[in-house]
């Protein structure tokens, strides 16, 4: 298995620290409002890493923090009267919410920065008494030039950060022994929480968390370390030089980044209405779809949301949700047990497709590739299975086919679905108007159950239905 490494800028055969181990830890929400749909991607990407970790027998620890103490959330909490407490676990829990509509299995650890704090303290003071912090009237910045590594994962130049770009030289910089030295601890302005320090009340800075939390649930050294291409400057390169200098050891092994995601061409941005949560895709698609859609596109690449797309990706997941289905029906109707002879040699293919998702996951998480897999099985079944086919094989088909999407996080299964009598009812009705040849009738209530949400197929195996 390769994977691309920001550190080295090529591909590298994954080696995990611990044979059949995974330590794995992502950058996760600020939780001051729902989550968005960009910061979605790295959510279901890495998901989608980690499931195919474990499907090649990995053990898995995945630690993905959410970031409850920051300035927008107590900019929130100011605006509505409440703590800042109130809005992040409100908020956390919104998102634990998406992500499950999403697929995303829970993190191994779901650590929260507010409670980390004394681990923060700790490194602190440990990079002060090692030298590479100090603290200036209750605020302690990193001395960035003292970790001579500083810019290997961005791969920018020190220099050049101080004369082109400003993005590190923030308020307070006459405190400081160098304009690009960053924060780890804040002292508290009035009406915002605040911990109590050796450097007097105040609050960490940003990158410090992360740093804690992976050695604290991961260990001082970990295999893969991944989030948002927009955070391997500063977040990443601080955490590597705040870990490295505390540590003594490398922080992370390989570090994976996802593309920025746009919509229709453009950078989504409040300012520019195109903006949307997680929880507003939601009211008009299964949040499948949106996996979907992440999915399709290789994860490195920018990818570009539209409602165009959206609308392909709906019926392309359609397509292959409608196989399994049919394979569903096949299997339940079939007269024959077991496989014929030629059932078998037809069988005997089924391995080829598999190889071709493993062989594209494996360079590189090709999620792209791995669907057009999948897509290749779907016509193979499609073509091969009919209504003489065996239960046996319709069984196996069905198997592969949901087990290699559920690889993706991809939910392709319907589970049998009650309808109420009375719909019940008047699809019996609309059949026997059929059967006597009143089609107005037939029609009026196939238009009702659309009404209802309920759409009918006819199909040779007899009436279908799916939910709108």
């Amino acid at each position: 298995m390769k994977l691309y490494n920001t550190l080295t800028k090529k591909k590298e055969e994954f080696v995990p620290l611990q044979e059949g181990k995974v330590t794995m830890y992502v950058c996760g929400p600020t939780v001051y409002n729902f989550i968005h749909i960009g910061n979605a991607r790295p959510m279901i990407v890495f998901d989608t890493a980690r499931r195919y970790m474990e499907y090649k027998g990995y053990e898995v620890n995945y630690v993905s923090n959410f970031t409850d103490v920051d300035d927008k959330i107590i900019k929130k909490s100011i605006e509505e009267g409440v703590s800042a407490e109130e809005v992040s676990e409100r908020y956390i829990k919104e998102c634990k919410k998406d992500m499950a509509d999403m697929n995303v299995k829970p993190a191994t650890t779901h650590p929260q920065a507010t409670q980390e704090i004394d681990g923060m303290i700790a490194m602190i003071e440990t990079l002060i008494e090692k030298g590479y912090a100090y603290a200036v009237d209750g605020t302690v910045y990193f001395r960035t030039r003292k970790f001579e590594e500083y810019g290997k994962l961005s791969h920018k130049n020190l220099d050049d950060l101080r004369s082109g770009n400003r993005s590190l030289l923030v308020s307070g910089e006459d405190q400081k022994e160098d304009p690009l030295d960053f924060v780890l601890w804040k002292p508290k302005k009035e009406g915002e929480p605040f911990w109590v320090s050796p450097w007097g009340e105040g609050r960490p800075g940003w990158h410090i968390e992360c740093s804690v939390m992976a050695k604290k649930y991961l260990g001082e050294e970990i295999d893969i370390h991944a989030g948002g291409e927009d955070l391997i400057f500063p977040h990443h390169e601080n955490e590597i030089a705040q870990s490295e200098c505390c540590n003594g050891k490398i922080f992370a092994r390989y570090w994976l980044h996802n593309g920025f995601l746009n919509i229709d061409n453009r950078k989504m941005s409040k300012s520019l209405g195109n903006f949307f949560t997680v929880r507003e895709i939601g009211e008009q698609y299964d949040l499948q779809v949106l996996r979907f859609f992440m999915l399709s596109a290789h994860y490195r690449s920018p990818i570009n949301f539209s409602r165009e797309i959206m609308e392909s990706s709906k019926s392309a997941l359609e397509r292959i949700v409608t196989a399994v289905s049919n394979l569903t029906h096949l299997e339940q109707e079939a007269a024959a047990d077991t496989l014929t002879e030629a059932e078998e040699k037809l069988l005997a293919e089924i391995p080829s497709y598999r190889k071709k998702f493993e062989d594209a996951m494996d360079d590189d998480l090709n999620t792209a590739d791995a669907i057009s897999a999948i897509f290749e099985l779907v016509k193979f079944a499609n073509t091969n299975a009919n209504d003489a086919s065996s239960k046996a094989f319709a069984a196996a088909l069905k198997k592969e086919i949901v087990a290699l999407s559920d690889v993706l996080g991809l939910i392709v299964e319907r589970k049998e679905e009650n309808l109420d009598a009375e719909i019940e009812k008047m699809i019996e009705e609309r059949q026997a108007a059929r059967k006597a040849r009143d089609f107005k009738r037939a029609d009026e209530i196939r238009d009702k159950l659309l009404a209802q949400g309920i759409i009918l197929e006819d199909t040779r195996e007899g009436v279908k239905w799916k939910r709108a």
